[in-house]
């Protein structure tokens, strides 16, 4: 197990899985953790649609004409919402979820990547949230934030190297011009 400054380092979009499929432990362990991210006032207001038939997988990956058919290759895909009746801020609440599998799908030593849907559109112009919608049989009440594809990395990227953070995008108290040594 890594500890979190390493698993910060480590997880990075990753597109490329092989055939193998995932274990029922590892998908249950994902969505234990997915099942704890926190939400707004403790609303609970995500919903997970899991996919792994290779049939879906292949139409859920046309979700949008570019950015997504990495889903096709995937274990498992995870459309992350959230009911729109429960939070005000239902994208919020989706995205901490999408970054909690993420993170936690690292620390498995699993690959993943995030694909954007809200606001979003397929090849044809429909709304990417509309054409998963309808592909997944979610409610009108229920909004798609992202698709969290996951599987077994093929090959590994380099840890984010620490030389490449921009420094001068931190600002003490009010904002200021940007600075190259704000902890130097």
């Amino acid at each position: 197990m890594k500890n979190f400054n390493e698993l910060a380092k480590c997880r990075r979009s990753i597109r490329k899985y092989t055939s193998e499929q995932l274990n029922p432990e590892e998908v249950e362990l994902l969505m234990k953790t997915a099942l704890m991210s926190p939400t707004s006032k403790n609303s609970q207001s995500w919903e997970f649609i899991l996919v792994d038939d290779k049939d879906k997988l292949a139409r859920l990956a046309l979700c949008k004409p570019y950015g997504s058919a990495f889903i096709e290759h995937s274990a498992l895909s995870i459309a992350v919402g959230c009911d729109i009746e429960k939070s005000d801020v239902w994208i919020e609440d989706a995205a901490i979820a999408s970054i909690m599998l993420q993170l936690q799908a690292e620390d498995m030593g699993l690959g993943s990547c995030w694909t954007q849907i809200r606001g979003r559109f397929t090849a044809d112009g429909e709304s990417s949230e509309d054409y998963i919608r309808n592909l997944l049989n979610i409610p009108p009440n229920i909004h798609i934030l992202s698709v969290i594809a996951i599987g077994r990395k093929v090959d590994s990227k380099n840890p984010f190297d620490e030389r490449n953070l921009l420094w001068e995008k931190l600002h003490l108290n009010e904002w200021s011009e940007p600075s190259n040594g704000f902890f130097a």
